[in-house]
Parts: structure tokens; sequence; C-alpha cells
């Protein structure tokens, strides 16, 4: 039984993750009536599962939903990922708060005691290479146009152009004005009514469409059809594949680390 309970929450977390992240992938939003109905669930099979085989690990589960918790809110409001990305990993700490080993067995990589950490660095390294994606499309830009990469940001610091580079690409201004792409730049408009395009250190999610605004009536002025962008990753797929790469392998970043201090 306790196998099965250990299985049921696998089952369970995968398959509404799935499903969120196939709703991220198609319209980049997921209805809050996956985790209303993901979290009771998760919360009463872990509660039943610790509470008959297993009572002593309750301040483990508390301490890991807490602190996952914490720094799933934390990086929500400092604007690294979305609500819905908080929400899942939320829910992953009701679900799966210490590794599941009545099931399965230990991995051969490291595996914090606190699984939902474990799972959260997996997804911002899977989605970290997504730098690598960015810089292969600017350097196929810059091949196939003349003009500067930066054109109409020379001003801008250094700093904020390597950002731009590996978070974002040019696109045509019509791919901003639909589909999941975010403006990396916007204008700065001063008392006289002149304009001046400066680059986003981080997009602005929720200012989408007045900056998206802004931005077209700077274009028609200077009569440029690219501008900064990134797109708005489907960050729960890494969420997802994060937790399948924990249950069978454990923590990436702990993996890579010390494969480079040996």
């Amino acid at each position: 039984m306790n196998q099965i309970l250990d299985g049921a929450r696998i089952i369970l977390c995968l398959s509404f993750l799935i499903y969120a992240s196939w709703s991220d992938y198609k319209t980049r939003e997921v209805s809050d009536k996956v985790w209303v109905i993901l979290g009771p669930l998760a919360l009463a099979l872990t509660a039943l599962q610790f509470l008959i085989y297993s009572p002593e690990l309750l301040v483990s589960y508390v301490l890991s939903f807490v602190i996952t918790s914490a720094l799933a809110l934390a990086v929500f409001y400092a604007g690294g990922f979305g609500g819905a990305d908080a929400k899942a990993l939320m829910c992953i700490a009701l679900a799966l708060p210490v590794y599941p080993n009545n099931l399965l067995p230990q991995p051969q990589g490291f595996v914090s005691p606190l699984f939902p950490i474990t799972i959260f660095t997996n997804s911002v390294l899977l989605g970290a290479l997504s730098v690598f994606y960015a810089l292969f499309r600017n350097l196929v830009w810059k091949v196939r146009n003349s003009g500067g990469v930066f054109e109409g940001l020379e001003t801008e610091s250094f700093g904020r152009k390597i950002l731009a580079l590996v978070s974002g690409y040019k696109v045509n201004i019509s791919k901003l004005e639909k589909g999941h792409m975010y403006p990396l730049e916007d204008v700065d408009v001063n008392d006289e009514g002149d304009m001046k395009r400066k680059l986003l250190v981080f997009p602005k999610y929720e200012e989408r469409e007045e900056i998206v605004a802004r931005i077209q009536e700077k274009v028609k002025e200077e009569k440029l059809g690219w501008v900064w962008a990134t797109p708005g990753l489907p960050l729960l797929i890494f969420v997802t594949a994060g937790l399948i790469i924990a249950l069978a392998y454990g923590d990436l970043v702990w993996m890579l680390l010390s494969s480079f201090l040996k």
C-alpha cells in the first residue's frame, strides 16, 4: 500500500503537469482550476501516507512545502516566472515533498532532502538552455542583415545588450503584434514629445499592449521593421521535464558540478 500511494502521488502530479504544460504551450495560460484540484488531492494523498506509514516525516513534509512556497513566491515577485509556475511548484511540494523512495530506487545522482528544490534547479537549468537558441537566432540575423544588431539602441549599456543577446532576439514588428512574443525594448517620451528607444532588462508582461503600441509608433517614425523581443517560454514544460529527470537521475546541477570538481 505504501508503494501504491507513492505511485499515485507521482501519477497525479505528472498527469496535471503534463496537461498544464500543454495548455502553457498552446496559450501561455493555465487555468487556476488545475491547481485548485491538484493541490487538495496532493495534500490528501501525501498526508494520508505520512500519517499512516511515516509520521516521523511530517516535519520534513511541512518544511519542504514552506521553503518551496517561499522560493516560488520570491521568484514570482522578482519577475522570474509567472503565477502558474509558482503554483505548480507549491503543488509539487504538496504531492512530492520528499523523494518517493518506497516505490523508486534512490537515483545515482544527488537528490535534495527537499525534493521540490531538486525539481526547481533541474527546470532552471533546462530553461537556461534557451540562451543558446537566442544566441543562434541573433547570429543568423546578423549574417542575413547588413544593419547593426543594436541599430537605434547604440547608447544602451554593454550589460543591457548582453542581456538582450542571451534572452531574446530581433523579430519583425508584425510578430510582436500577435503571438507569444514580449518586447525587450520600450520607448521613452520626453516633455518635447521626442521618443527614444531603450532596452528592457526584464520584459513587462503586464504592460505588453501599451509597450507594443509605443514601439509601433516609433518604428513607423524610423521606418524600421525589426525590434528586440523575447519568446514567452512555456516554463511548465521545463518544470515537468525537471520532475521526470529528478525522479530518474536526481539533481542535474549537482551532477554537473560534481563532474567539474573531479
